[in-house]
């Protein structure tokens, strides 16, 4: 006897695409049975009405024939009556019972998804900044309502597709028994009717409706045991707790080392120029790429190739639990909202490992993990200063971020490179009053950063090299030493991990200006100097060797604090992403250090004119402008994330 196919229960809460995909087939089961058994009904109706009218035609001739006549008329009148009652009976009850059924709780499981789908829409545009405890419950109870509606609606169809599955074998069987055997006798109207006629209706006949009955009572009997386990699955999941249907109210801690993951998600459309759209979709990640099935399709579809990509935690319309996904190039970009928080970090951690192409490793379930717990153990949280535990060093923690052409016998330590414990500097915060209050005290400043307080203004700016450059400041940190490129790679690891472990994915975009005098980072909506570094005071700068998007450089400073003495010598690691390949922001440096110097000769200075090709204005031309709209002081609205 083949298996039966049946709908999982566990599943009817989640409400993922594959489950709509697989009722859609018990849909079309459901409906091509009710087609087959109308056409089976009509033609058993010809055959009663045939049986009817063969009765009829009997009483006339038993008419002419008084010998017969109450023999052949009893007899036909019984075949008729028994027809009735066991062939065209079952099949009515078949298709007003069951089929019916079937399609009032299609009906009442399609209302209850409407209106979760409603619900859940109206508890997306739950405001942020202005939150109403009061509106907030009232939403958050509507949604509970409504998803329990839905459960124990989708659980009821599915309980009774899953039994038409049993009772549409027995229902094509039992009219045919009916209209051949009795199954209390053992012997129908039809059988005796042709008893006469041994050699047609032979022992043989006789064995296979029996196996036939046998068979139906075994479908009956699964049928009994399936419903009961049906229903007694129903009572446990129904028994949950209440914050099962409550968004925002998972227990489970974050999982941060997944590959995979898949679920609902609200997707940012623009429908106009300064109109949007906001779409709930069910995405999930296979392999590298991130994949979104809408309801109704059969399988998914590629949206991004996750590969390289960013991803970061946006403010977007007010709306909570926003995260932003970034090609490599800065050209696609997507905005989603998770449901929840935890399902919010996981989403961004998820893509995050993805985008490292952890996927691609033998095992990336253990490299996941391995990472993760090497960042725990690689970095001081930001908001604690005290030092680490002296102990040795371990020897693991530098081969997660820097390439392994680095890690040579004579590689310096961590600890060697820069002090354990040392903060980190997330953002750049310099208010105008820190500069006021130096100067009303006379001293000179001590910089964290350790730039100086040079003059490195736009106005005093008569450089022969102007670059600008699209880049996202990462963190900066104290290092130990300025002259060697492994304590940039160590500071990139150290920034990254200590992101990752304290869920710090935003950075804003800034633009970079690189000139023969200086460096000065500028704020691109408001075009001011956000911090500015003479370029005799950059000491090294590389990019990463594997992510290209990664740079570095090293400010050497002076620590004032002496008055009239010359500091002791600082120095300080800055971090960036660009938009670019951190080799060409790596080499515009370096021509700007070669003009520097060049300008202390003219010969030389005018052998590199002659080698550099120039723009109108008498300055080199390196790349096109990655701003776009530098000049006219215009600001990108997106932000990324390392």
């Amino acid at each position: 006897m083949p298996a039966v196919h049946t709908l999982l229960l566990e599943e009817a809460l989640q409400d993922s695409p594959q489950t709509r995909s697989l009722l859609s087939v018990f849909e079309e089961d459901a409906g091509t049975l009710t087609d087959y058994t109308n056409q089976l009904l009509q033609s058993m109706q010809r055959v009663y009405g045939a049986q009817s009218e063969m009765g009829l035609a009997t009483e006339q001739l038993s008419r002419q024939l008084l010998e017969y006549e109450k023999q052949l008329n009893t007899l036909h009148s019984e075949l008729a009556t028994q027809m009735a009652d066991r062939m065209i009976f079952p099949m009515i009850q078949f298709r007003e019972k069951d089929l019916t059924e079937i399609s009032t709780l299609r009906e009442i499981f399609g209302i209850a998804s409407d209106e979760h789908e409603a619900a859940m829409v109206k508890y997306s545009r739950l405001p942020k900044k202005k939150e109403n405890e009061k509106v907030k419950a009232e939403l958050v109870g509507e949604v509970a309502y409504s998803r329990r509606k839905q459960h124990q609606a989708s659980m009821q169809y599915y309980c009774a597709l899953n039994a038409l599955q049993y009772r549409k074998r027995v229902a094509m069987l039992e009219p045919m028994l009916g209209y051949t055997q009795d199954t209390t006798h053992g012997c129908g109207p039809t059988i005796n009717f042709y008893k006469k006629g041994i050699d047609l209706v032979s022992k043989k006949m006789d064995s296979f409706l029996g196996s036939v009955s046998s068979m139906t009572q075994n479908i009956q009997a699964q049928l009994d045991s399936e419903a009961e386990a049906m229903r007694m699955t129903q009572r446990e999941l129904l028994s949950m707790e209440d914050t099962v249907y409550m968004p925002d109210r998972d227990p489970a801690p974050v999982n941060r080392t997944l590959i995979q993951k898949a679920g609902y998600l609200n997707i940012r459309n623009k429908t106009g120029l300064v109109t949007t759209a906001w779409d709930r979709l069910y995405f999930f990640t296979q392999g590298g790429n991130l994949m979104c099935q809408p309801r109704g399709a059969v399988a998914g579809g590629m949206v991004l190739d996750l590969d390289n990509s960013s991803v970061m935690a946006v403010e977007c319309e007010d709306r909570r639990y926003c995260f932003q996904i970034t090609s490599p190039n800065g050209k696609t970009s997507m905005i989603l909202q998770a449901e929840s928080k935890r399902e919010y970090e996981e989403w961004i951690c998820t893509l995050n490992n993805i985008s490292r192409q952890i996927y691609l490793t033998d095992n990336p379930e253990a490299v996941a993990i391995r990472l993760n717990q090497t960042a725990i153990q690689a970095v001081t949280p930001i908001t604690s200063f005290e030092k680490r535990g002296e102990g040795s060093p371990n020897p693991d923690r530098l081969a997660s971020i820097m390439p392994r052409k680095h890690l040579t016998s004579s590689a310096a330590e961590p600890e060697d490179l820069i002090v354990p414990g040392t903060p980190i500097q997330f953002d750049i915060m310099l208010p105008a009053s820190e500069f006021q209050d130096q100067n009303r005290a006379g001293g000179r400043r001590t910089n964290p950063f350790g730039e100086t307080d040079d003059d490195c203004s736009p106005e005093s700016d008569d450089s022969l090299l102007q670059q600008v450059f699209a880049v996202r400041f990462l963190g900066s940190m104290a290092v130990r030493s300025g002259q060697s490129q492994e304590v940039i790679y160590e500071a990139m690891r150290q920034v990254l991990a200590a992101r990752a472990i304290h869920n710090i994915f935003r950075t804003t975009e800034s633009h970079l200006m690189v000139t023969s005098s200086c460096l000065r980072l500028i704020d691109p909506q408001t075009q001011v100097t956000r911090i500015g570094f003479q370029l005799q005071e950059v000491t090294q700068f590389v990019a990463h060797q594997e992510n290209g998007r990664l740079m570095g450089f090293v400010v050497e400073g002076r620590d004032w604090s002496k008055e009239g003495e010359e500091g002791e010598p600082s120095f300080s690691a800055f971090v960036f992403e660009s938009n670019t390949e951190g080799e060409k922001i790596c080499y515009t440096i370096s021509l700007g250090k070669d003009i520097m110097e060049a300008k202390k000769d003219p010969e030389a200075l005018v052998q590199l004119l002659k080698n550099m090709p120039l723009t109108n204005e008498g300055k080199f031309l390196l790349l096109d402008s990655e701003t776009g709209s530098t000049a006219n002081g215009g600001a990108p609205d997106e932000e990324s994330e390392a």
